[in-house]
């Protein structure tokens, strides 16, 4: 099976690798290009465009993440990005710069079809939530591996409040919570999430996944809480499995 290019934008960050689709496992050194300041349409793909063309040896598909919601290519919401985006066919944009095709996800679900395929809900069955605790909550819905896309769960409002201004990272650190405050916090998050969803399975992703032996062993719900595997990684590796028409865990 040959590499897929896999690139993940973020709002500071878009970087890119090669990725080895049997082993979910990156061919060679990480790209990383700052994400233009004007965070507008033609700079950002002529960002896109450099990262691939960092990597020349490599042909056929591209697969890139977006932070927003994504439908057939076009974006809906653009969080951390110029709202210039909103109602653009992005992955038309992005693959006429590149001058191959390039498939567009959302960048929670790219994470959760990496963390479903080769992370921390590997071989798992039944529902399947990935949350991202970063800036926001990003989330990925699986069932049986297979991605719901575009949940965006941290948008739910929860006692009249959206509950990413309560439970994410940076909520956490505006408000000074110690990581027990917040992991009450994070349980009626989780109490919510139980009752409309019953997942089997979440998995707790961002870079606060690292600090998980601070918060983790205080989390209570029906389901097992875990935290995620790939990390930083796990982008760019579902960007690509996405790329290569695997939505599937």
């Amino acid at each position: 099976m040959k590499p897929v290019l896999g690139i993940d934008i973020g709002g500071s960050g878009i970087k890119g690798a090669p990725v080895d689709l049997s082993s979910g496992r990156f061919i060679g050194e990480r790209h990383r290009i700052a994400t233009p300041q004007l965070a507008l349409t033609a700079p950002v793909s002529e960002t896109v465009r450099a990262i691939a063309e960092h990597f020349p040896n490599l042909s056929g598909p591209i697969g890139c993440t977006f932070p927003g919601i994504v439908i057939s290519g076009r974006i809906y919401t653009a969080a951390n990005l110029d709202d210039q985006w909103i109602g653009v066919d992005a992955a038309e944009e992005f693959s006429a710069a590149c001058g191959r095709p390039v498939a567009l996800i959302n960048d929670a679900d790219a994470a959760g079809l990496a963390e479903a395929r080769f992370g921390a809900g590997a071989g798992h069955k039944g529902v399947v939530l990935v949350l991202t605790l970063g800036t926001g909550i990003g989330s990925a819905l699986l069932h049986n591996g297979r991605l719901v896309p575009n949940t965006e769960l941290g948008h739910l409002e929860l006692n009249g409040e959206v509950i990413e201004d309560q439970a994410s990272n940076r909520a956490r650190k505006a408000k000074g919570l110690s990581f027990k405050k917040w992991a009450k916090v994070l349980n009626r998050y989780l109490a919510h999430l139980d009752r409309l969803f019953a997942p089997d399975l979440v998995v707790i992703g961002g870079g606060i996944s690292k600090q998980f032996d601070a918060f983790g062993p205080r989390l209570r719900c029906r389901a097992e809480v875990v935290p995620a595997a790939l990390r930083n990684q796990a982008g760019i590796v579902g960007a690509a499995l996405w790329a290569a028409g695997d939505a599937t865990g």
